[in-house]
């Protein structure tokens, strides 16, 4: 099992996660969003679970902060130039992927390895 974490440490929901994985003892990578954002190959890998247009945080405070309700924008340049537009937590296991917290689904990917 390699799990990654992106979020950020300002997001309940990441966390959350981090406590999930930290209870049961589990080692995983963090990756801050804030200090470093997603590379355009990782952008790849998680658009393959998830459309494009269902990883920008419309509500986020970050979208409302760049005003792009009122733009018209490509999601997955905006993506990799301004990482806080990601919904977080973003969490990997190898080619799995989950958008938000999910412990239901990270109990199986535990539970399956």
């Amino acid at each position: 099992m390699n799990f990654q974490i992106f979020g950020t440490k300002k997001c309940s929901d990441t966390r959350k996660a981090e406590r999930f994985f930290k209870e049961r003892k589990i080692q995983f990578h963090f990756r801050d969003l804030s200090e470093k954002g997603i590379s355009k190959g990782e952008l790849e890998n998680i658009s393959r679970k998830f459309p494009v247009e269902d990883l920008i945080d419309r509500d986020g405070k970050q979208f409302r902060k760049r005003n792009l309700e009122y733009m018209t924008f490509d999601i997955e340049t905006e993506l990799l130039e301004d990482a806080l537009l990601f919904k977080t937590p973003i969490v990997r296991n190898g080619n799995e992927v989950t958008l938000g917290y999910k412990p239901d689904i990270w109990k199986e990917w535990i539970e399956n390895a």
